[in-house]
């Protein structure tokens, strides 16, 4: 029995040790866009992705057929929204997907750069599908047309350099 036992759980970890090696770069890019960190600095990330694949990896057993690349996503995008959602403080985003909000910043992921449905990201977030629409919509309007940083106001810089000249 308990080199049955052995055997289970090392063909179970050869497993495990496959998919993360096909599957693991790719996670870590959706958790690094999720995070909105610079890819070589994406502390968030990593940790993000460290549980998700800890989850994975408890509950490997019991997928029979599941595909454990869609549990890793979807605990991946469950963690980052409860996290995200109730965070105060904390690092700010940088790049791009920075503009958007935690939540507009997972659906576009999971919209666009997983291609997973919109029935199935408002199953998945609890959300009507015509608000993950919508959120989908306006963070891409966002990024394809950013918001302008303000103009400086020429007078206002001319009166700070004549105070600054002595």
């Amino acid at each position: 029995m308990r080199a049955r036992d052995e055997a289970r759980a090392a063909r179970r970890a050869r497993e495990f040790q496959a998919f993360v090696a096909g599957a693991g770069g790719r996670l870590l890019h959706t958790a690094t866009l999720l995070t909105a960190e610079a890819p070589d600095d994406n502390p968030r990330a990593r940790r993000l992705l460290t549980l998700a694949l800890a989850h994975t990896y408890a509950c490997w057993d019991r997928l029979r057929g599941d595909d454990p690349y869609d549990r890793a996503r979807q605990y991946l995008a469950t963690r980052f929204a409860r996290s995200a959602w109730h965070r105060h403080g904390g690092p700010r985003p940088t790049g791009a997907l920075a503009l958007l909000t935690p939540q507009e910043r997972l659906i576009l992921v999971l919209r666009l750069y997983e291609g997973v449905g919109e029935e199935q990201v408002a199953a998945l977030l609890g959300l009507p599908q015509e608000r993950v629409h919508a959120l989908c919509d306006r963070a891409t309007a966002t990024l394809l047309h950013p918001p302008r940083p303000p103009a400086a106001n020429p007078a206002a810089a001319g009166a700070a350099a004549r105070t600054a000249t002595p």
